[in-house]
C-alpha cells in the first residue's frame, strides 16, 4: 500500500511539472522583442503560431495579436478581437471551483485568466480608439465603459488586507477614457457640460496633465474650435509596456521554514524540506529611451504628446495592491501540499525514520519546485498612452511625428502622415513608438485623398 501511494504521488508530481515548468514570460519575450523593433509580420506569425498551441494562453495573444493588427492599420480587425477578449475576461471573473483546486495542486496557471485589472479598463480604452480609427459608431460607449469598469472593479472587490481594507481602493483611476468622452461630446457642439464633467474628471485623476487647465477653459466657453477650423487628436503609444516575471519570495520561504520546525516537533511524520522558494508573478517595468512624439504641420514644429495614462505606472501599482492575496495563494498552496504529503504518511502508518517517508519527502520537494509563476499578461501595452490636441485649418495638413528622450533630443526619424481636417470635425491618428523605431504605420479615421 505504501509503495502504491508513494507511486501515485511521483506520477502526480510528474503530471504537474509538465503542467507547470514553461511560463508566458517565456513565450512573450520572442513576440515583444520582434515588435519592438518594429517587425510587426514576425511578432504576427509568432503570435499565429501559439495561440492554438497555449490554450490557457490564447486570451492575452489575441490581445497582443489586437495590438498588432492596430500597428498595421486594421482597426475594424483588432477591435472584433478586443471585443471578443472583453466578453471572455468578463465571463471568466467568477473564477470555477474545480480550476481552484487544481490550481492549489500545481499551481496559478491552471486558473482560467480573467485579467489583471488594469487590462481590463485598457481593453475598453484600445475598443474606442479602434473603433475611432474605423467608424466612430461605438467610440462613445466604450469610452464611457472605461470609466464604469474601474469603478465596479473597486466596488465588488473581494480582495481584502489582512484588517479586512479593500485591496483596490488605492487604484489610481484612468483618464483617458473621461479624455477621450470629453473630446466625442465637444464634437456635438451641443453637450459641453458633459464635455467639462469628463475633464474635471481627468483633472482630478491626472492633474498634471499639462493641457486641461486649457481644455476646461475651452469647454465652459462651449467652442470645440474656431470656424473654419477642425480639431486633430494624436493619440501616441509610447515605450515599451509592462509585463510579468517570475520572481522568488524569499522572506515566505524563510517563514514556511519556521512552520516546517513547528509542525514537525508537533507531529509524528516528517515534512518534506522547503528546498523550493516561493515563486511569484512580479511586474517589470522597462527602462525606455522614448519619451514623447514631437509633432509638426506642414514642416513646423507644433507641439508634443502628453501623457494621459501612464501603463506601467497604473501596472506596477495595482499588482503591488493586491500582491497580499497573491502571496497568500502561494503560502496556501504551500500548505496544502506539505498537508497532502503529510497525510499520506499518516494514513500508511509511515515513520519518520523509515526509507519510504525519505521516499515520501523526495516527492513533495518535487511537487514544490514544479510550480511557476502566472505570468500571462497583455505582453504588448505601450509604457504610455499620451496625446496631443491640434486645432487646424478645414483642409488637407502633413504632420510629422517624431520621438525624443527625456531631455528633449530627437532619438528617432520624423514619419509623416497626412490627415484630412473637417471644418467642426475631430479627426484622430494613432501611432506606435516603442522605441525610436515606428512600429508599424501612422493610422488616422480621415487619410487625405
Amino acid at each position: 500500500m505504501v509503495r502504491l501511494l508513494a507511486v501515485s504521488c511521483v506520477a502526480l508530481a510528474a503530471l504537474v511539472l509538465g503542467l507547470g515548468c514553461t511560463t508566458h514570460a517565456d513565450r512573450l519575450h520572442e513576440i515583444r522583442s520582434e515588435y519592438h523593433a518594429g517587425n510587426v509580420e514576425a511578432a504576427r506569425t509568432k503570435i499565429d503560431a501559439a495561440i492554438p498551441k497555449s490554450r490557457r494562453e490564447a486570451d492575452v495573444l489575441k490581445l497582443d495579436r489586437a495590438m498588432v493588427l492596430l500597428a498595421e492599420g486594421k482597426p475594424r480587425e483588432a477591435e472584433a478581437i478586443l471585443r471578443e477578449v472583453r466578453d471572455r475576461f468578463d465571463e471568466k471573473e467568477g473564477k470555477d471551483l474545480a480550476e481552484g483546486a487544481l490550481s492549489m495542486l500545481a499551481d496559478d496557471q491552471q486558473l482560467a485568466y480573467a485579467g489583471e485589472d488594469y487590462e481590463k479598463v485598457l481593453i475598453r480604452f484600445m475598443l474606442a480608439i479602434s473603433n475611432l480609427l474605423a467608424d466612430g459608431s461605438d467610440a462613445t460607449a466604450y469610452a464611457l465603459q472605461v470609466n464604469q469598469k474601474q469603478q465596479q472593479i473597486i466596488e465588488s472587490s473581494r480582495s481584502l488586507s489582512a484588517d479586512g481594507k479593500n485591496l483596490k481602493e488605492s487604484y489610481k483611476l484612468v483618464p483617458a477614457g473621461a479624455y477621450l468622452h470629453a473630446a466625442l461630446r465637444e464634437e456635438t457642439h451641443t453637450n459641453f457640460d458633459d464635455v467639462a464633467r469628463s475633464l474635471e474628471l481627468v483633472a482630478k485623476w491626472k492633474p498634471d496633465f499639462g493641457p486641461i487647465k486649457h481644455d476646461l477653459q475651452r469647454a465652459k466657453t462651449g467652442r470645440h474650435s474656431q470656424p473654419g477650423h477642425g480639431v486633430v487628436y494624436v493619440f501616441t503609444l509610447v515605450g515599451r509596456g509592462p509585463f510579468k516575471e517570475e520572481k522568488q519570495e524569499i522572506a515566505t520561504s524563510a517563514a514556511l521554514l519556521i512552520a516546517d520546525r513547528l509542525i514537525f516537533a508537533m507531529g509524528k511524520q516528517s515534512l518534506p524540506p522547503t528546498l523550493a522558494p516561493i515563486k511569484v508573478p512580479r511586474v517589470v517595468r522597462p527602462t525606455n529611451a522614448v519619451a514623447q512624439v514631437v509633432v509638426g504641420v506642414n514642416g513646423r514644429v507644433t507641439g508634443q504628446t502628453e501623457t494621459i495614462t501612464d501603463v506601467g505606472q497604473m501596472a506596477v501599482e495595482q499588482c503591488e495592491a493586491v500582491f497580499p492575496e497573491t502571496l497568500a495563494r502561494a503560502v496556501v498552496r504551500r500548505a496544502v501540499k506539505k498537508s497532502m504529503i503529510y497525510g499520506a504518511k499518516e494514513a500508511t502508518g509511515v515513520d519518520k525514520s523509515m526509507m519510504s517517508s525519505l521516499a515520501f519527502n523526495a516527492v513533495g520537494v518535487l511537487w514544490e519546485a514544479t510550480e511557476s509563476a502566472d505570468t500571462r499578461c497583455w505582453g504588448l501595452l505601450p509604457d504610455k498612452i499620451q496625446v496631443l490636441r491640434l486645432e487646424l485649418p478645414a483642409g488637407e495638413h502633413q504632420l510629422t511625428l517624431q520621438p525624443v528622450s527625456k531631455t528633449g533630443s530627437f532619438i528617432g526619424g520624423a514619419e509623416p502622415v497626412r490627415v484630412q481636417v473637417q471644418d467642426g470635425r475631430n479627426s484622430y491618428v494613432l501611432a506606435n513608438f516603442p522605441d525610436a523605431k515606428l512600429t508599424g504605420r501612422i493610422t488616422t479615421n480621415r487619410p487625405a485623398k
